[in-house]
């Protein structure tokens, strides 16, 4: 791809956090719920009914805008959007058009500055569920409405961004955005998010656009990535063998690891946009904003700066991309825990299970393991009771009697066993070998799995010499 450059804009569409669907009263389903169970008559699309605007849902999406450095305009309006599908009953879908609730925003993506171009809001449609997987081989498709009428945020962006990696980066970074202001949790493999890049090439120098095609059915960040590589060579293959790019709406196919063709890719006067006649414009308050802009909380790329004083950047990089994950580091900090080794201790051993002790708890067993009092094996044991049962971790150590040997009276006699027992790995770490060291320590917490391993290295290391 040396002679061409990489163009994409993206469309993400974001479920905010609401309790009800976003013009009638309708619960939001949970994922395995039985289909058509959370319907009523508005999104149904029966006739004589009217919507309402959910405020929760407004209040996500201005949030989200001012977090994202938005302008917010003082009157913003919905306007239907219409097209005939089979999972859109009322024939029309509400959304905003020339009046969206923000405009002119950024995000930044490492040294990009990725500029959103509006975030606004609008409701989703329903769900075709086809016999036999395959629009194209299916018997027969069935509809369920019971995401129709779910609230979505669609935040679009100029077209900034120059490879997949960067496509990728950004979705993470504005999940992560949207998850610490309390806007959405955006589980992508729930549909609470769903990533949709506008890709084209051009030569290398040019500033014309090329043609766009539009993927949808995109439901993770890794198939983001691969999504948009597969599109980007497909594109290149068909210019360079004298072909044209078609404007088109393409599906990624999980399964065979390739784009497809799903239908030409319609304009904005393809669907007719008028004022939705049922829902008066908005005037937005110009103090609610300035409130919902005092109560955002610290933002990531700011918090994440703020860590790099503290921590390396392995560790921000995992603790800094999650609010609570942070949260849990910097309280238990303040309790006196040590930075580095909590930090450590998150990345390793609280993020992968994806269970939060309590910052209290935390700080206790960094306590703990920093006084040589468990073993590191013996913590992670405590850790998880604590969090099942929620007991303390001195309340679990007393009743299991878990100590740490760090006395080198006791561990000397296993030591000098060790010793005689590895000839060879004492020979290598005599001739100059010394990271044997650690597979005679691992031999010694074999044989006394509570003993300390900085006094067993320690010991051995003295012995040895």
């Amino acid at each position: 791809m040396t002679d061409w450059e990489v163009v994409i804009g993206m469309e993400v569409h974001v479920q905010p956090r609401t309790r009800s669907k976003m013009f009638c009263g309708c619960s939001i389903a949970e994922l395995n719920d039985p289909p058509n169970t959370h319907v009523c008559e508005v999104c149904l699309g029966l006739p004589g009914v009217l919507p309402v605007i959910n405020r929760a849902a407004v209040e996500a999406g201005l949030k989200t805008a001012l977090a994202l450095s938005c302008e917010i305009p003082r009157h913003t309006k919905f306007d239907r959007k219409n097209y005939m599908y089979p999972d859109l009953p009322k024939g029309y879908q509400i959304s905003q058009y020339d009046l969206p609730l923000s405009v002119n925003g950024y995000l930044d993506i490492g040294e990009r500055r990725v500029r959103i171009r509006r975030v606004h809001l609008e409701e989703d449609t329903g769900k075709l569920v086809h016999a036999g997987d395959k629009l194209h081989k299916a018997r027969e498709s069935f509809v369920d409405l019971n995401r129709a009428g779910v609230p979505l945020m669609e935040i679009v962006s100029e077209p900034d961004i120059r490879s997949a990696e960067e496509a990728r980066d950004y979705a993470m970074e504005l999940q992560t955005l949207l998850r610490t202001i309390g806007a959405s949790t955006a589980d992508m493999e729930k549909g609470q998010m769903r990533a949709e890049p506008n890709i084209s090439i051009r030569r290398e120098g040019s500033s014309e656009l090329g043609v766009k095609t539009e993927l949808k059915n995109i439901n993770s960040f890794r198939a983001l990535f691969r999504a948009i590589g597969y599109e980007v060579e497909r594109q290149r293959k068909v210019i360079e063998d004298g072909g044209t790019v078609v404007q088109e709406t393409r599906g990624w196919s999980e399964a065979e690891q390739r784009t497809f063709s799903q239908r030409s890719k319609e304009f904005a006067e393809d669907y007719r946009y008028f004022p939705e006649p049922d829902l008066p414009p908005l005037e937005l308050d110009r103090e609610w904003i300035e409130e919902l802009r005092a109560a955002l909380p610290e933002l990531p790329s700011v918090r994440r700066a703020r860590l790099l004083e503290q921590l390396p950047a392995r560790q921000v990089a995992v603790i800094g991309g999650d609010r609570y994950l942070a949260d849990l580091y910097e309280a238990a900090v303040a309790k006196g825990a040590p930075a580095v080794a909590t930090a450590n201790w998150i990345v390793n051993e609280v993020a992968p299970t994806g269970k939060l002790p309590s910052p209290d708890y935390l700080y206790e067993l960094m306590r703990m393991l920093n006084e040589g009092n468990l073993t590191r094996d013996q913590a992670r044991e405590v850790q998880m009771e604590a969090i099942e049962t929620g007991r303390t971790p001195a309340e679990i150590v007393a009743e299991h009697g878990y100590s740490q040997v760090s006395d080198e009276s006791e561990l000397r006699v296993i030591a000098e066993a060790v010793i005689d027992s590895n000839p060879k790995m004492v020979d290598d770490y005599r001739k100059g070998k010394t990271q044997v060291i650690n597979a005679l320590v691992g031999d010694l917490t074999r044989r006394a799995p509570h003993a300390n391993r900085n006094v067993a290295r320690d010991l051995l290391t003295k012995l040895l010499t």
